[in-house]
């Protein structure tokens, strides 16, 4: 064992010994056929339900909402398109990261394909990767039966019709467990190069290099500063996809350091520890609004009771998944902007749900299929009501 991995060692609380990455991805092709499975019907209630609705599946999978943003990114560069309003107000493409319209952009170049069809193919290749790289890391640390649970519960939340749709969210999961599978396992400079990328895919980005930093500072902790140039490379490295689009944008803007928050400004996001989403809160409970908005107070408030539970022994995980998760509900739950989308800003925070994939596992196996069931008929159905008829943005 290397100086890397011993040190790494320490931060895993392993039940079962941990499997190399391949014999790990054998035994996670159950778990990953399930989801498979999952997300594929999925696609084919949208289809019916567009059918039904006269429109085009494929555009309201590929070419809705802020998909559009990205394949313009992709097809013309920023400060293609922006949008002004009455009162001033400016949203501008800059407020959106690179990493996936470049991707959509070096697909296109390669096939003869249209942006919303590269943009689908790389967010299923994103998703089936990031369901290998959760399995991984939730094997690592409590076994095989809770990492195939974690993996559908996963694929089953309200939301996970968006790890179908041409958006970034599957993307960032797919770096973010890889990283911090790189982190568990001692191989620092992927779990820092995996960051960065991670940080250049969306704004939330930011909390795999706050894990990669957070467990690369207990290391310094705990061996008083004598630990591997890795960690520390890993540690320097994961956060500059994030810092350097961030300066660019300011750069852009005329002002480093602010210019980027004055683009989200311009989209209504900002953090404010909550204060506008406790505003909006209050709304909801005054006032009838579409069914998008209480369900995502529903799950906001349900992540909040999911980290507490994580935060409790004796299956707390180590501590670079706490931050990486406590560093997205923070994110979530403190910005401002558009309530309706809270909820898809927490699919990349799959942590949240170990609390349940344990007791999924400790369940009777027909309680734990009739649960199973009633997640499936839940997501497919709201899956399809979020891409189908619901009027407001995902």
């Amino acid at each position: 064992m290397s100086a890397d991995t011993a040190e790494g060692a320490a931060l895993r609380p392993t039940r079962t010994p941990a499997p190399g990455a391949v014999r790990g991805l054998r035994r996670a092709a159950p778990a990953l056929g399930l989801f498979a499975a999952v997300r594929l019907t999925g696609v084919l209630a949208v289809a019916l339900g567009s059918w039904y609705a006269g429109e085009n599946p494929f555009a309201r999978l590929g070419d809705s909402w802020d998909s559009r943003w990205y394949t313009g990114i992709a097809a013309h560069g920023y400060g293609h398109r922006t949008l002004t309003y009455p009162d001033g107000t400016v949203q501008s493409d800059l407020a959106f990261f690179p990493l996936y319209p470049a991707l959509i952009k070096a697909v296109t170049t390669v096939v003869p394909v249209s942006g919303a069809v590269a943009g689908l193919f790389l967010s299923w290749t994103a998703a089936a990767a990031a369901a290998c790289g959760i399995h991984l890391t939730a094997d690592r640390l409590y076994g095989r039966r809770t990492a195939a649970a974690l993996v559908v519960l996963w694929g089953l939340l309200p939301h996970s019709v968006v790890l179908t749709m041409a958006y970034t969210e599957p993307v960032l999961t797919a770096f973010a467990a890889w990283s911090l599978y790189a982190v568990l396992s001692g191989r620092w400079l992927w779990a820092g190069a995996l960051a960065a990328l991670a940080g250049l895919a969306r704004p939330n980005g930011i909390a795999v290099a706050a894990a990669v930093g957070a467990a690369a500072a207990y290391e310094l902790w705990k061996h008083r500063g004598h630990i591997s140039g890795r960690i520390w490379a890993g540690a320097a490295v994961a956060p500059l996809g994030w810092t350097g689009f961030v300066l660019w944008v300011g750069t852009a803007k005329g002002d480093p350091l602010g210019g980027y928050l004055a683009v989200q400004d311009g989209w209504g996001s900002r953090f404010d520890f909550g204060a506008g989403a406790l505003r909006f809160t209050k709304h909801l409970l005054l006032e009838a609004e579409v069914l998008s908005f209480p369900v995502v107070l529903v799950i906001v408030a349900a992540a909040l009771v999911l980290f507490a539970l994580l935060l409790l022994p004796p299956d707390r995980p180590p501590l670079p998944l706490l931050v990486y998760t406590g560093v997205l509900v923070l994110i979530t739950v403190g910005g401002s902007g558009f309530f309706e989308s809270k909820a898809r800003f927490l699919l990349p925070a799959f942590p949240l749900l170990l609390p349940l994939a344990h007791a999924m596992t400790k369940a009777r196996p027909r309680a734990a299929i009739v649960v199973t069931a009633a997640l499936a008929g839940l997501s497919l159905s709201y899956g399809t009501y979020l891409v189908t008829i619901a009027p407001v943005p995902l």
